[in-house]
């Protein structure tokens, strides 16, 4: 392909989307492998192993392109990078956390190498496919969008956890790339030019849609299987109308309508007689990292990992509370935000819940976030939902 012709752009930007999309794991690896070091040794372990890291996974991915010339390779890899997509839409599971604390700079770099080698298939193989034999194209997709992993890695997960749908329009760009890969082997390619032509659009489209809804319906189920039975809202509103109101749990996650939403549960308080014997419970839920993440970095640095990120989640709560001089017991939790939020309340028993209609982590463009409609669908308590 030339620089000038539209199909090297194309491809260039499907290297640097996926390589971004499937690169978070290895981003927030970087990140805790460092952490242990002191400062000034951090961004020399983050640059020499991220360094490293860049030079293997070229070679790597130049590999697989070369593997990929085989006849039916491209076959078997279309299937497994249709799987690697719809796996990115699955809810995570949690890790305990097996990797051992790094105390030294040495062991941060060969952490970071050692993991970025076992996590980097997905990565090869997605790129490989989009480069679709071009070395050129495949090596300068890899040097932008590998040093905007890791040197923009937080803002990068700071903008997934804020548009979730990043994620979805990833899994369709993978589903998209899988179809071309599939076609494009040299057992059907022939055929397909010569008797389905309308396949060249029509098997990337069909990757896209297959892996947004195989991912869906597979992910409804892992979050069925793992829901208890849960009280209908309508049922426990009923039962508490005319009970006294004695304990709020406020969702806090730092965003605005968060904010908003304190404000109005502290103005509910202010409101009724008995109010200063009603007790404020604030709730951070932190989504939990891949098992690929825990496998790589001890559980006490995961665990440091997600606790500084709810104490700078919950620290404008803190500090309008402050000024009202009051406290409130607070819950770090990590699971699916909506339903953990409904298993807080119900363990606290809180008597309401109050949350912003869109917090952080919420999908726009719906009347609801994501996060405050399963509040809805499985709290036990009413739920008081503000919108901004």
């Amino acid at each position: 392909m030339a620089f000038d012709s539209p199909e090297f752009w194309v491809a260039l930007m499907q290297i640097i989307g996926v390589n971004i999309v499937l690169s978070g794991d290895n981003a927030v690896v970087i990140a805790l492998a460092a952490r242990g070091l002191p400062p000034e040794q951090q961004k020399r372990a983050v640059a020499w192993g991220s360094g490293a890291a860049v030079v293997m996974r070229i070679v790597l991915t130049i590999v697989a392109v070369e593997l990929l010339r085989l006849p039916a390779l491209k076959l078997v890899g279309s299937v497994l990078l249709f799987w690697i997509a719809v796996k990115l839409l699955m809810p995570e599971e949690g890790g305990e956390g097996h990797g051992s604390e790094h105390g030294s700079m040495a062991a941060a770099i060969k952490t970071i190498l050692l993991a970025d080698l076992v996590m980097s298939l997905d990565n090869v193989i997605a790129v490989a496919a989009a480069a679709k034999g071009s070395t050129t194209l495949l090596v300068l997709g890899l040097a932008i969008s590998i040093p905007l992993v890791v040197f923009a890695s937080q803002l990068l997960l700071k903008l997934m956890d804020r548009f979730p749908s990043i994620i979805t329009i990833g899994a369709a760009l993978l589903g998209w790339v899988a179809g071309e890969m599939a076609i494009g082997d040299p057992l059907v390619k022939a055929w397909v030019d010569a008797q389905l032509p309308w396949l060249h659009y029509g098997a990337p489209l069909a990757g896209a849609v297959g892996v947004v809804l195989s991912g869906k319906v597979l992910a409804a189920r892992v979050l069925a299987r793992r829901a208890p039975a849960t009280v209908a809202v309508v049922a426990a509103a009923a039962a508490s109308v005319g009970s006294r109101l004695r304990r709020m749990l406020v969702a806090s996650d730092g965003s605005a309508g968060a904010g908003l939403a304190l404000a109005h549960a502290l103005a509910l308080r202010d409101q009724l007689l008995e109010g200063d014997t009603v007790e404020l419970r604030l709730v951070n839920v932190q989504r939990p990292l891949s098992g690929d993440v825990s496998s790589f970095v001890a559980g006490a640095s995961i665990e440091a990992y997600h606790r500084e990120r709810s104490d700078k989640a919950m620290a404008a709560a803190r500090q309008t509370l402050a000024g009202r001089g009051l406290a409130a017991r607070e819950h770090l939790a990590v699971g699916d935000p909506g339903r953990t939020i409904a298993d807080v309340a119900a363990a606290e028993g809180c008597d309401l819940i109050v949350m912003g209609s869109r917090g952080l982590g919420s999908h726009t463009g719906a009347l609801l976030g994501s996060v405050a409609a399963a509040t809805l669908e499985h709290a036990g308590v009413p739920v008081l939902v503000v919108r901004g």
